[in-house]
């Protein structure tokens, strides 16, 4: 029974211990698509700024930051 349960436990936390550290992955992505991306002024400002949301990635806040990252990663159309 214990183990059954610790088990599932351990089969929970997984899913979420990969996706939390997607955020260095999406910001190496935009990283490398910034130097030549072709976007409007305002575009590309709204773009930085979203990249600059890395702060929450380091706070924890891990959905605020994908959410933000994701954002600029389809405006870099990427």
């Amino acid at each position: 029974m214990l183990r059954s349960i610790s088990l599932a436990l351990f089969l929970s936390v997984i899913p979420a211990a990969a996706f939390a550290n997607s955020c260095p992955t999406i910001m190496a992505a935009i990283d490398s698509a910034l130097p030549t991306a072709t976007l409007a002024e305002a575009d590309m400002t709204k773009v930085k700024e979203l990249r600059a949301q890395e702060k929450l990635h380091a706070a924890g806040d891990h959905a605020g930051s994908e959410a933000a990252l994701n954002e600029a990663k389809k405006m870099l159309g990427i």
